[in-house]
């Protein structure tokens, strides 16, 4: 199938292109790449509405899947169509991922208005893969309203998805934690929209503690300019039995819409794209060192240097940049 022939399909809906899409944007092969690159262009001409980008982290064990099939299903079954990209981790020694979230959302999978795609975390910090991006640029061109990322899960670094996203949705259990651990910073900050989840049965009491804790948190962190009054909110769900996620999705709806209305929403997007330009020129000047071999050599020489203590790491660094910048013609580096 030809770039041209998989972009028609892709905008038709047909979840196999999809697949298939992704699969050659995740690829790492140099001619898989050029074909991926000439299929993005393509369906950047013409695009589609943009679907609602949401994030969604949580610690492993919080009900991530859980919560995202409930919510799903649930968002379905108003008509709109539902893509799911899951992360998964990946060995730090083998390099392979379980890729087992597609199993965990049975019933999700069978719906003909959802698709669900996992993919390995590889070496990509932050809780995202590497193409995330991609994917969902695809999802977009291929008509799905809405583009759920669920992250690694991790901890509290895990915000790179914030940067990807429209909302981002931190995901907690109960008794979680106290208000002093609401206010640290980093995900916190980020979240628009905090959920306490397993609020039923024997542990609905707790979980109504623990959100009335993150919601007192909520008031000691500096109001952002770019929400309305109550954002960020901290609320109850139960994805086992189904309670909360219509309010949830009724805050999400109000939030993305007064962004919109405000303008921060057109703005958030277009330095979003500005930022994935500039990840990508990064790693692309890194893949030119790691092809070069006098480089590569230089790099190898010079981080056993290091490695022995015969080198500090910012002059060695500062040594392999000036050296590629001779051999490119360009000036000398500036760290």
């Amino acid at each position: 199938m030809d770039v041209t022939e998989l972009a028609e399909r892709l905008r038709q809906g047909d979840r196999r292109a999809l697949a298939r899409a992704i699969t050659l944007v995740e690829s790492g092969r140099a001619d898989h790449r050029e074909m991926a690159g000439a299929l993005l262009a393509a369906l950047t001409e013409g695009a589609p509405p943009a679907a609602l980008r949401i994030g969604l982290s949580g610690s492993p064990g919080v009900g991530k899947s859980s919560f995202i099939e409930a919510f799903g299903l649930m968002l379905t079954g108003q008509g709109l169509r539902v893509a799911v990209l899951a992360v998964d981790p990946s060995s730090a020694r083998s390099g392979g991922s379980i890729l087992g979230d597609k199993t965990r959302m049975e019933r999700l999978a069978r719906d003909d208005r959802a698709f669900i795609r996992p993919s390995p975390s590889q070496t990509q910090l932050g809780g995202v893969a590497r193409r995330t991006r991609e994917a969902v640029t695809l999802c977009e061109a291929a008509g799905f309203d809405v583009v759920l990322i669920e992250t690694v899960g991790v901890g509290q670094s895990e915000t790179l998805v914030a940067d990807m996203t429209d909302l981002f949705i931190l995901l907690l259990a109960p008794a979680g934690g106290d208000e002093l651990q609401g206010v640290k910073r980093g995900i916190m900050e980020m979240a628009d929209l905090i959920l306490v989840n397993k609020a039923d049965g024997e542990l609905k009491a707790a979980a109504m503690r623990t959100c009335a804790d993150y919601r007192g948190a909520l008031g000691l962190l500096r109001k952002r300019a770019r929400d309305p009054e109550g954002f960020p909110k901290a609320m109850t769900v139960s994805a086992l039995a189904g309670e909360g996620l219509g309010r949830a999705w009724q805050e999400m709806r109000a939030l993305a819409a007064w962004r919109r209305e405000s303008g921060f929403f057109a703005a958030r997007r277009a330095e979003q794209a500005r930022g994935w330009f500039e990840q990508e020129v990064r790693l692309g000047l890194l893949a030119l060192l790691a092809a070069d071999p006098a480089l590569s050599a230089r790099m190898a020489e010079l981080g056993a240097a290091v490695a022995e203590g015969r080198a500090a790491p910012g002059p060695a660094a500062a040594t392999v940049l000036a050296e590629f910048a001779r051999q490119w013609g360009g000036p000398p580096a500036r760290r």
